[in-house]
C-alpha cells in the first residue's frame, strides 16, 4: 500500500451516495454510505454503519 500524497482541499467537494443493499435473496437488507472525490478513481470511503441523527439521541 502507498501512502495518500496530500491534497489542498480548498474548493473541493466531495459526493455522496446513500445505498440499500440487499442480500440472501431478498430476505435481508442494510443501508450503506459512499463518500467519493469525483476528481480520482481511488479517494472514496464505503460504510455500511449509517445511523440517522435519531437514532444517535
Amino acid at each position: 500500500m502507498t501512502p495518500p500524497e496530500p491534497v489542498a482541499d480548498e474548493g473541493r467537494t466531495l459526493e455522496s451516495r446513500g445505498y440499500r443493499i440487499t442480500v440472501d435473496e431478498g430476505r435481508d437488507s442494510f443501508f450503506a454510505i459512499s463518500l467519493e472525490d469525483p476528481e480520482t478513481e481511488t479517494a472514496w470511503l464505503m460504510s455500511d454503519t449509517v445511523r440517522s441523527l435519531e437514532e444517535m439521541r
